[in-house]
C-alpha cells in the first residue's frame, strides 16, 4: 500500500458560524443529506465547520483544490453506524483519483475533531 494524499484542514468555528446563517451558503455547500443529518445535531455549527474542513482536507490531498470543476457538493461526509465519519465517493472524485494517481482501487480515511473555537480534519488516500 502507497500513500497517494494526505491532506489537513482546520477551521475557526466562528467563521462557520457567520456562513450558516445564510441559507445560499449550506445549500451551496453541503449535500442534502449533510443538511438532512445536521437537524439531529444539538451544535450545528460544529457539525457544518467539520464537514466544510474534511471537504477542504480532501481536496488537498487530491492535490487539486476546488478547481477543474471539483465544487463541495461533490464532497460528502456522512457516518457510518457508530458515528465514524466517512467521505461518501461521488463519481466525479472517482474519476479525479483514477486519472491524478493512475489507479483502479484505493482507500480514503477521514478523521474529523472539533473544540469550542476550532474544527479540524485530516484526510488519507492510499493504494488498497
Amino acid at each position: 500500500m502507497k500513500i497517494l494524499g494526505i491532506g489537513v484542514d482546520v477551521i475557526h468555528n466562528k467563521r462557520i458560524k457567520v456562513l450558516i446563517k445564510n441559507k445560499t451558503f449550506i445549500n451551496r455547500i453541503f449535500s442534502k443529506n449533510e443538511i438532512r443529518f445536521s437537524k439531529n445535531v444539538s451544535i450545528k455549527i460544529n457539525y457544518f465547520a467539520k464537514r466544510f474542513a474534511a471537504k477542504e482536507a480532501l481536496a488537498k490531498a487530491l492535490g487539486t483544490g476546488f478547481r477543474n470543476n471539483l465544487n463541495f457538493k461533490d464532497i460528502e461526509v456522512l457516518n457510518d453506524k457508530v458515528g465514524k465519519p466517512f467521505y461518501s465517493v461521488s463519481n466525479k472524485v472517482h474519476k479525479i483519483i483514477i486519472k491524478q494517481f493512475k489507479v483502479k482501487k484505493y482507500n480514503m480515511f477521514l478523521s474529523i475533531s472539533d473544540e469550542k473555537d476550532y474544527s479540524i480534519a485530516f484526510t488519507i488516500l492510499q493504494t488498497k
